[in-house]
């Protein structure tokens, strides 16, 4: 079996609309942070140069979003009501598991002109490939957005579906529908440009809008989708951090070949 990443990294060097801070402190400042902590929090003290080569474990500090990197999105961040079941949209620690592993299926956009794709998209793109997805799998939409991950480009110029498309793959008894773009909805420009030109408040980010209707995850900020083998043959695993009361977790992302 092949293992192929399909994850795109947290990556503080690259550019993000909300900003990425990472600490690292190296095993000798962590030596020295720990000899502090053990000091305060439990009273005991120790000199960090006893250690073994001064040094102790190393230490990451990060300051991020649950949007930054590959991520799913929970039901409970499209809104705090939900038209469905008891009202209550789910957060991403409440879903069940068997969501985040299945049959794959890759559709290319990457034809599509402009920023967004239709159900009449879709529908070409599975004319194309012969085939439509099946209860529980796992849609992935390659944009081509990936490859100007880490510049200001990638949050601005990419494809999302609207409502109509998104329906279509929920009809069809998908879950989990993911994009190697930032946002599984049009660019946030464009989608407020189409407001002020019609007006019409259903334009506004109707692919997240539509998670208050029907309960489904979005995956956002796939990166690598060119190395899978084709549109089928391959599982997805995708299960998301578990972060009690989340709208979103991080995932590492990955699809299986069975060779």
């Amino acid at each position: 079996m092949r293992i192929i990443d399909i994850s795109s990294a947290v990556d503080a060097s690259g550019w993000e609309p909300d900003e990425v801070r990472h600490e690292v402190l190296s095993p000798r400042e962590g030596a020295v942070h720990m000899s502090e902590e053990m000091r305060r929090h439990f009273g005991v003290a120790f000199d960090p140069d006893e250690l073994p080569e001064g040094e102790f474990l190393s230490l990451d500090r990060l300051t991020l979003t649950s949007h930054t990197g590959t991520h799913i999105d929970a039901p409970s961040h499209y809104g705090s009501r939900a038209h469905y079941g008891d009202g209550r949209p789910r957060n991403i620690d409440e879903l069940p598991l068997d969501w985040f592993y299945g049959p794959g299926l890759l559709l290319d956009l990457t034809g599509c002109e402009g920023p967004t794709a239709g159900a009449g998209d879709l529908e070409k793109e599975l004319a194309r490939i012969g085939r439509v997805p099946e209860p529980g799998t796992i849609v992935l939409l390659r944009t081509g957005a990936s490859e100007r991950a880490g510049t200001e480009q990638y949050f601005t110029d990419f494809t999302g579906l609207d409502g109509p498309a998104v329906n279509l793959l929920l009809d069809h008894g998908v879950r989990v529908i993911g994009t190697d773009a930032f946002s599984l909805d049009a660019p946030f420009g464009a989608v407020i440009r189409r407001y002020r030109e019609t007006g019409d408040r259903a334009v506004l980010w109707p692919a997240h809008v539509t998670g208050r209707h029907r309960e489904y995850c979005q995956i956002e900020r796939l990166g690598n989708l060119a190395a899978l083998p084709g549109c089928d043959g391959f599982q997805v695993a995708c299960f998301p951090v578990k972060i009690t009361g989340a709208g979103a977790g991080w995932t590492r992302a990955v699809a299986f070949v069975d060779e």
